[in-house]
């Protein structure tokens, strides 16, 4: 189980994200052979908008564990799927001898009217924590946001919640990406002292275009440093000094996180096995 790895080392990981599209998936398995010279403690895969891609999900993760041979860790998000959804997707995790889920609320889909969603059969991740715990034999791992969930109404509130994801039967937690590394160690002071002891995998995404920056920050609700304000500021317009940038603030934010004894770094590799290798051989 990968929850028994922080007891031995800090860890290392990968996200990667699905094709949209079948005849992609071949170009999917190039990155990750490529992802897998790099010898990651485990690769998580992203879950489609409403579990629209669940099955490519599921699919990628068994390539990543039973012909890779790395533990894989498949999203599922709970937002606009029923409990008979959930347990289809959890038969198919089974049937291809997958054990890790990250457990996730999802974003409301364009379809769900007001009703729906207040009515929705699981209204938090905890929720659906739960429920895995109860009805599958998966290792569940939940997220956590070092700056809130931009829905929480504060910190405080937020690790609250974290608290009943520890609670309904988490076996730890990958961190929303951030950019910095003061907000991370605010976080776990605060968790701690909330008596949350599980380990925290923290989550970095190297920028390495302007459009990437927005689009992230809209997603995430992400603060940005003056630091990388400064250089998108100075690069923005050259993307190959803009991706060199952007790289180097991402392994100088690595390296201060191992410094401080971080649990684990969960890279959004975002499909780039390039820029992820340059940040790992740097880190190493």
């Amino acid at each position: 189980m990968i929850k028994d790895l922080f007891f031995q080392k800090q860890t290392l990981s990968f996200e990667v994200f699905p094709p949209k599209k079948d005849d992609e998936f071949t170009n999917a398995q190039n990155v990750l052979h490529q992802l897998s010279e790099l010898q990651p403690d485990f690769i998580s895969v992203t879950y489609g908008a409403g579990g629209s891609r669940s099955k490519r999900t599921v699919e990628l993760a068994s390539f990543i564990q039973n012909s890779l041979h790395i533990p894989a860790v498949a999203h599922m998000t709970c937002v606009g799927s029923s409990k008979e959804d959930i347990l289809t997707v959890t038969d198919d995790m089974k049937q291809a001898g997958l054990s890790h889920v990250l457990a996730l609320r999802g974003d409301r889909p364009t379809w769900m009217d007001d009703a729906q969603f207040e009515n929705r059969a699981f209204a938090h991740a905890s929720d659906l924590t739960r429920f895995l715990k109860e009805h599958t034999d998966l290792e569940v791992a939940g997220a956590c946001y070092p700056e809130k969930h931009f829905e929480a109404e504060s910190l405080d509130s937020d690790i609250t919640y974290l608290k009943e994801k520890q609670e309904a039967g988490a076996a730890f937690f990958i961190t929303q990406l951030f950019f910095e590394n003061d907000s991370f160690y605010r976080f776990l002071e605060k968790k701690n002292h909330a008596g949350i002891t599980l380990p925290v995998c923290a989550g970095i995404m190297p920028i390495t275009s302007a459009k990437q920056l927005g689009t992230t920050v809209t997603l995430s609700g992400s603060s940005v440093p003056k630091e990388l304000a400064d250089i998108i500021a100075t690069y923005g317009e050259n993307p190959e000094d803009m991706r060199k940038a952007g790289i180097d603030y991402a392994i100088r934010q690595i390296l201060d996180l191992k410094q401080h004894g971080a649990d684990g770094i969960h890279i959004y590799s975002m499909n780039k096995p390039k820029t992820t290798r340059t940040i790992v051989e740097a880190i190493r």
